[in-house]
């Protein structure tokens, strides 16, 4: 693996803004651009959101960010994945291998693992890039939602996708 996957730290705000502002035209259409959100994201992780950093193993360069979110434990023990990749590092491959260590994590049982058994991906029908992760990674597409989330201002529809843990290679479920 070319990289390496860990929660946010409070060091990490300046990188982390860099990799924003760097990374706003590829953004944007997407994801609110947000350089200074990280200290609002560290107050938000708790039982219901959890978030990681990928970093790339050559330089600790920041590759990406993923919330693992609306985490629901009980019978239904699901979340949902969202994700920003940055420039340089899009389009390497790398943030499909962080991926793959965090829907690990995803997967596996505690204390380190967050014993999930569902993951869904939601993705705007116009974003190739992310609609192709979601499909790589192995998610099944099980619909359309439409006005699904409010970005950028306007309510946007989203495609579908999920994942269970006997579904995914190595989860030994």
């Amino acid at each position: 693996m070319r990289v390496y996957i860990r929660p946010p730290r409070p060091e990490d705000e300046r990188a982390y803004s860099e990799a924003v502002v760097r990374s706003a035209d590829h953004l944007s259409p997407w994801n609110p651009v947000e350089p200074d959100g990280l200290p609002d994201l560290l107050r938000r992780q708790g039982a219901t959101l959890r978030s990681f950093m990928i970093l790339n193993r050559d330089d600790d360069g920041l590759v990406g960010r993923v919330n693992v979110a609306n985490i629901v434990r009980g019978r239904f023990l699901n979340a949902s994945l969202g994700y920003d990749s940055y420039v340089p590092y899009a389009g390497t491959g790398r943030m499909t291998e962080g991926l793959r260590l965090i829907v690990d994590r995803c997967f596996a049982a505690g204390p380190d693992g967050l014993g999930l058994h569902r993951l869904e991906i939601n993705v705007q029908p116009e974003n190739e890039r992310s609609l192709a992760m979601a499909k790589r990674l192995g998610f099944r597409h099980e619909g359309f939602s439409p006005r699904m989330l409010y970005l950028n201002d306007a309510w946007r529809d989203h495609e579908r996708f999920a994942l269970t843990a006997e579904e995914w290679p190595g989860a030994g479920a």
